[in-house]
C-alpha cells in the first residue's frame, strides 16, 4: 500500500509541479533559434470558419475584429455557420455580408453542433490555412498575422494564439480560472518550443494547415484537442505564438464553468482512448507530454481519492501518513467554507483557488461516468456571456 501511495501522489505531483519545473529548465538549457516567418508579401490566403448559435451579443464585434486587421483583407475569406440560432444571430449576419464581400454565412436549421457545422463549413474554404475560432473571442489587429507567419516552417502544423481574460471579477472565480489559463498557456509555450507538441490549443482561435485539418467524428466533444492531436499524429508540430493575442470573456460563476469542465472531460475521455497509441514509443517528446499534462491530470480525482483512502489505511503505520490524511479531509471541505464565506460577501484568494482546483476535478470525474455511458449528441448551450 505504500508503494501504490508513493507512486500515485508523486504522480499527481509530477504533472501540476515536476513537469512545469522540467520544462522551463529544458527550455533555459536549449540555445535560442531564429525560426523562420513569412515576409508581408507571402502571406498566404486564409479562411476564417466559425459555428454560431444565439450569439447577438458578439457576434456582429467578432466578425469586425475579423476585419480589422494588418493581415491583406484580400487574402481573407469567412464562412460562419449560424446553428438554429432563434436570436438575432442571423440578422447581424446578413448585415455584416453586406459589409464584408469575402465574408459568407449558412444558416442551419437543425442544431448539429460545433464540430460538425465547422466540418461542412471546411468543404468551402480554398486558403491553405484555416483559422477556426468562436464568436465570443475578439481579435487583435495584428492577430491573424501573428498566427501565420510561423507557417513559414513546413514543419508546422499548427499553431494557437494566446488567450487574455476580460471580465475578471473578485465575487467568482474568473481571477482563478483565468491565472489556471496563463499557467497553461506558459506550459503549451515550452511544449512547443522544445518539441512541438503544444498539448491542445484553447480552442477560441488557432490556426492549421487545411491538409492537416482533421473532420471531428460525429459526437465528439474537444474538436480543437482532437485536432491538434491529428496534426501531431501526421507528424508536423504544435507550437503556440505568444504575440497572436486574442482577447475573451472568462467564466466567473462556477456553475457555469462546472458545466464548461465536465464537458471538455468527456470529450477528454472520448480523445484519450483514440489517440492512446501516441504514447507508444514511449520515450519521445510527444508521449511524455501527453502523458505528463493530460492523461494523468485526467485521472487527476480518481489518483487524489485513491491517495485519501490509502492515507486512512496507513493512517497508524508512519505519522506522515496521518498527516496526509487531515490535510486531505481537511482541503476537501475548504470550497464549503469558501461557499460560506461567499454568502458573507468575503472573497479570499487562496480559498478559492482550491475551490477551483476541486471543481475542476470534480467535473472531470463526472465527466468520464458520462463518457462511460455513452455519448449520443455533441450539441451543447454556450457558456453564458459576459457573467
Amino acid at each position: 500500500m505504500e508503494i501504490a501511495f508513493w507512486i500515485l501522489a508523486l504522480a499527481i505531483l509530477h504533472s501540476y509541479v515536476f513537469y512545469p519545473l522540467i520544462l522551463r529548465v529544458l527550455v533555459k538549457l536549449r540555445a535560442n533559434q531564429n525560426e523562420p516567418h513569412f515576409a508581408p508579401q507571402e502571406y498566404p490566403k486564409i479562411s476564417i470558419i466559425m459555428a454560431a448559435h444565439n450569439e447577438e451579443n458578439v457576434i456582429g464585434q467578432k466578425i469586425d475584429s475579423i476585419y480589422t486587421t494588418t493581415y491583406p483583407t484580400s487574402e481573407i475569406e469567412v464562412f460562419i455557420g449560424s446553428d438554429c440560432s432563434i436570436d438575432k444571430t442571423n440578422e447581424i449576419l446578413e448585415t455584416k455580408a453586406q459589409q464584408y464581400p469575402s465574408f459568407s454565412y449558412t444558416t442551419f436549421t437543425q442544431r448539429q453542433g460545433k464540430a460538425n457545422i465547422m466540418n461542412q463549413l471546411l468543404d468551402s474554404t480554398t486558403g491553405d490555412i484555416i483559422i477556426s475560432t468562436d464568436a465570443n473571442v475578439m481579435l487583435c489587429p495584428s492577430t491573424l498575422e501573428e498566427m501565420v507567419k510561423p507557417f513559414k516552417d513546413p514543419q508546422i502544423g499548427l499553431v494557437d494564439s494566446q488567450m487574455t481574460n476580460t471580465g475578471i471579477k473578485k465575487e467568482g472565480i474568473s481571477a482563478q480560472e483565468s491565472q489556471y489559463i496563463t499557467r497553461e498557456v506558459g506550459i503549451k509555450h515550452r511544449e512547443g518550443k522544445l518539441w512541438g507538441t503544444m498539448m491542445g490549443p484553447f480552442g477560441g482561435c488557432f490556426a492549421i494547415r487545411k491538409k492537416c485539418y482533421a473532420k471531428v467524428p460525429t459526437n465528439y466533444f474537444m474538436d480543437d484537442f482532437y485536432i491538434n492531436m491529428k496534426v501531431l499524429e501526421q507528424g508536423y508540430k504544435s507550437i503556440n505564438a505568444l504575440d497572436a493575442i486574442v482577447k475573451e470573456d472568462v467564466s466567473n460563476q462556477i456553475e457555469e464553468e462546472f458545466k464548461r469542465k465536465t464537458r471538455i472531460s468527456i470529450g477528454n475521455f472520448q480523445n484519450l482512448f483514440t489517440f492512446t497509441h501516441l504514447l507508444w514509443p514511449p520515450f519521445t517528446g510527444l508521449a511524455f507530454s501527453f502523458a505528463s499534462h493530460k492523461i494523468i491530470r485526467w485521472f487527476g480525482p480518481f489518483i487524489i481519492v485513491a491517495c485519501w483512502i490509502l492515507s486512512l489505511l496507513l493512517l497508524t503505520a508512519q505519522p506522515i501518513y496521518a498527516a496526509i490524511f487531515w490535510a486531505l479531509s481537511g482541503s476537501f471541505l475548504i470550497p464549503l467554507f469558501d461557499f460560506l464565506l461567499k454568502k458573507c460577501n468575503i472573497h479570499i484568494i487562496f480559498v478559492r483557488f482550491v475551490t477551483h482546483f476541486y471543481g475542476m476535478n470534480l467535473a472531470l470525474m463526472v465527466g468520464f461516468f458520462k463518457y462511460l455511458k455513452g455519448v449520443n449528441s455533441n450539441v451543447w448551450q454556450p457558456t453564458k456571456r459576459n457573467q
